[in-house]
């Protein structure tokens, strides 16, 4: 693509039906921010700010204007964010997809974005693919693209060996539901051969967390992503807890002043973490009255949430 484009953020209500909207996602640090920027033909600070942080804390469009398109990237912060919750980000992103299909707007495209360069499938990427997996829903699974990025920092080799198995186990359902797959080459060029695929004639579909929003009229709670969340922190919740105990105990054995301070203030920060964890655990719990009122009255979506190996 050798044409110039030109490059604005935009307000939520300004998108429209007649834009190209594509969505792009992934953990922090994938390289979303780099990734808009590259196809805007500008630095990052330029564009979005000075930092990586002010650019990934909100759900933010970017309209490209070329001569035939209007394209918006909508930036969108990752499910491990220093400066928020899990919770509030994936509030931001309920609001944002909630307000865009109320206003009769529907993701031409999304854009999930993976380092090759991690050496294994765990941690915060699993976490973030398990999101996505639960907001994205089958019914919209053509229109992803599953982009690999980082790849000068892996040999070509290692770095083809971990995308095989990306894609015959991680990502296999979404594959075989017709998501596409691509490597992202850190140009200009790279990044609009990936956005132009999604320029295919495919008819847009909402995400199944926009059904069950909308639709279905469900709570944030009440959602497949919403559900998921609330059992990776009640598994954090478990976990922090085990490991306040085994401080507090460990603390009260020792002769050691010094030890024992240290030990100490290590469980004063687990016990803030721990509190922190709890409100969130709690504000994403259905009350017992809607558990009994969804049983027997909700309604399925005609989406389904996308399987991911091992979940």
């Amino acid at each position: 693509m050798s044409q110039s484009v030109a490059t604005e953020k935009v307000k939520t209500k300004s998108v429209n039906s007649q834009d190209i909207v594509i969505a792009v996602m992934g953990p922090t640090g994938a390289g979303k921010s780099t990734f808009i920027s590259y196809a805007c033909r500008k630095a990052s600070k330029d564009l979005i700010g000075h930092n990586l942080e002010s650019c990934t804390s909100k759900v933010q469009p970017i309209r490209i204007t070329t001569g035939t398109h209007n394209v918006i990237l909508v930036d969108t912060p990752g499910f491990d964010d220093t400066n928020m919750s899990d919770t509030r980000v994936l509030g931001m992103i309920a609001d944002w997809l909630l307000e865009t299909y109320n206003n009769q707007v529907k993701l031409a495209g999304i854009i999930y974005m993976h380092r090759i360069s991690d050496n294994r499938m765990a941690g915060t990427p699993l976490k973030n693919l398990k999101m996505f997996a639960q907001l994205c829903g089958t019914a919209a699974a053509d229109r992803v693209i599953l982009v690999t990025t980082m790849w000068g920092r892996v040999k070509q080799d290692v770095g083809a060996k971990r995308e095989d198995e990306l894609k015959s186990k991680f990502w296999k359902d979404m594959i075989d539901k017709k998501a596409k797959v691509a490597r992202f080459e850190a140009s200009f060029d790279s990044a609009w051969a990936i956005i132009g695929r999604v320029y295919e004639p495919l008819e847009r579909e909402a995400v199944l967390l926009q059904e069950e929003l909308a639709d279905l009229q469900k709570k944030l709670s009440e959602t497949g992503a919403g559900k998921t969340l609330y059992n990776t922190l009640q598994k954090q919740l478990d976990e922090e807890k085990r490991l306040l105990k085994e401080l507090y105990d460990e603390a009260e054995r020792q002769d050691n002043p010094t030890l024992a301070a240290d030990l100490k203030n290590q469980y004063e920060q687990v016990r803030q973490q721990l509190e922190v964890t709890f409100k969130e655990v709690a504000s994403l719990k259905i009350p017992f009255g809607r558990r009994i009122m969804q049983f027997f009255f909700s309604k399925k979506a005609r989406s389904n949430p996308l399987k991911i190996f091992n979940f």
